[in-house]
């Protein structure tokens, strides 16, 4: 973590200090900055509402196409401030002083919701050097670098999102060793690296670290047609990955790493997820680079890739290595996916996936992959092989209706419409030797670059699911 230094230019303390009354403010296209800012006189830009707002204060942006906002004015504990887009309230262009849609500098305990954000010439939405804040229910499609990018941003939530199609990198991308990250319940898909990417990076000062994620309840899809993991793990510790889809995958499916963060991803949980990785990609789960102590469970792991496979770990990430009761392809490697494996041969190596199986065809376990819907079949193979051990209770949920992933619910969504995506072919190859292959695990991609001055860098919620027998994949429940 990294604290923020910062320097009032408001006389005295004026700026810390709550209203009496919070108030609530509108925003409209037909309003004027002249006006009250109420609801009967709105205000016109959202810059001018930023420049306006204290601590406990709501803004109410009604639908319409609007410049993006900078905002450095912290809320509190006790008191955030919240700006709220209704129905077809859309951010068309960037703010006035950064490249982004939304810019939250420094600013602590802020609400963002129910925004469209479009065609940022970096982020669609930006949270740098502040604490608290909570990003939830935007759309941020088609900007140029990220849908939301972050940099030591502590106590940061992100949650029922939609990141979708970033023309250079990441949907979401969480940096600079801010602490206590919640990534949850998002769908990010077609961007050109990354679903989410978080990476400590120590050359930006902080611990180089990024301690205590949680990342559960995502759904990513057709991610990585640069390079860069569907979840994506540089520096990051201590953490746990639960219950997320991933499917269409064009490059890796989990990356546990290092290559800028201080130290190897170690000491995470990875368990409950669906993991269906295109022929085009790679490994399903890559743990490499001193990435120690990590424990992977009751996960489906899977690779259309005609030589790579389940689970790749490099040999100085096997100490306190823990994987079990999985259901993966019959393909593993010990040396970073330098050669494989069978489940037999990693067995008798590590020592690991005692309980764990295989299978050849990863459509046999759900209702309908061609058309989305991971709910596993009630003969799947998946249906009560699992561990109950730490089940999740919730599950992410399906568009039209349908549960999406391997524990089933009775959850409902309704989620963008998706380009239609190709039937998962199963690739019926024999047991593999000791073959060698070759590509990276890890994506290496443009640092975040985060000072105090500035950092140059780079829905609905879930509701509880019907309780059903342990099982494989992204949703287990007791």
């Amino acid at each position: 973590m990294r604290t923020k230094a910062r320097l009032s230019t408001r006389l005295g303390v004026e700026w810390l200090e709550e209203r009496a009354v919070p108030a609530a403010y509108y925003v409209a296209t037909t309003g004027s900055d002249s006006a009250a800012g109420t609801a009967a006189s709105p205000w016109k830009t959202l810059q001018h509402a930023a420049d306006v707002v204290r601590a406990g204060d709501t803004v109410t942006v009604r639908a319409g196409s609007y410049t993006g906002f900078y905002l450095s004015t912290d809320g509190t504990a006790a008191s955030r401030i919240t700006f709220t887009g209704e129905a077809g309230a859309k951010i068309t262009s960037r703010n006035a002083r950064t490249a982004d849609g939304i810019n939250l500098e420094g600013a602590d305990y802020v609400t963002i919701q129910g925004f469209s954000v479009t065609g940022a010439g970096r982020a669609g939405i930006r949270s740098v050097l502040n604490r608290d804040v909570i990003v939830r229910n935007n759309n941020c499609d088609s900007n140029a670098v990220w849908g939301i990018f972050s940099g030591f941003s502590e106590n940061l939530t992100i949650e029922n999102n939609v990141t979708s199609r970033s023309a250079q990198q990441h949907g979401i991308y969480v940096s600079n060793s801010g602490d206590n990250p919640v990534i949850r319940g998002n769908v990010s898909w077609g961007n050109r690296g990354c679903g989410i990417h978080m990476n400590g990076d120590v050359s930006q000062g902080g611990d180089g670290i990024i301690s205590n994620a949680l990342v559960e309840n995502n759904i990513l899809y057709s991610n990585g047609a640069g390079g860069g993991s569907a979840i994506n793990a540089d520096g990051v510790q201590n953490s746990v990955f639960r219950n997320n889809l991933i499917y269409n995958t064009l490059a890796a499916g989990i990356t546990l790493f290092r290559q800028d963060g201080a130290a190897g991803s170690s000491r995470n949980l990875v368990e409950n997820n669906t993991v269906l990785v295109a022929s085009a990609g790679r490994w399903a789960l890559n743990i490499m680079n001193g990435s120690t102590t990590n424990t992977v469970r009751n996960n489906i792991l899977y690779s259309a890739h005609s030589f790579r496979g389940a689970i790749s770990i490099s040999a100085d990430s096997l100490s306190g290595f823990v994987s079990d009761y999985n259901l993966t392809e019959n393909v593993f490697s010990v040396d970073g996916g330098n050669t494989a494996i069978s489940l037999t041969q990693w067995r008798t190596a590590t020592g690991r996936d005692a309980h764990s199986f295989t299978t050849a065809d990863p459509n046999s376990l759900f209702v309908s992959p061609s058309t989305g819907d991971y709910h596993l079949k009630p003969t799947s193979a998946a249906v009560d092989k699992g561990t109950t051990t730490g089940a999740p209770r919730r599950t992410p949920k399906a568009r039209r209706g349908r549960a999406v992933t391997a524990w089933t619910s009775d959850t409902t969504n309704s989620r963008p419409a998706r380009p239609h995506l190709p039937r998962l072919l199963p690739h019926h190859r024999p047991l593999p030797g000791n073959r060698s292959r070759s590509g990276r695990a890890g994506e290496r991609w443009p640092r975040s670059r985060c000072t105090t001055r500035t950092a140059r860098c780079g829905s609905p919620r879930p509701r509880s699911g019907a309780r059903t027998p342990a099982k494989f994949g992204s949703r287990s429940v007791t």
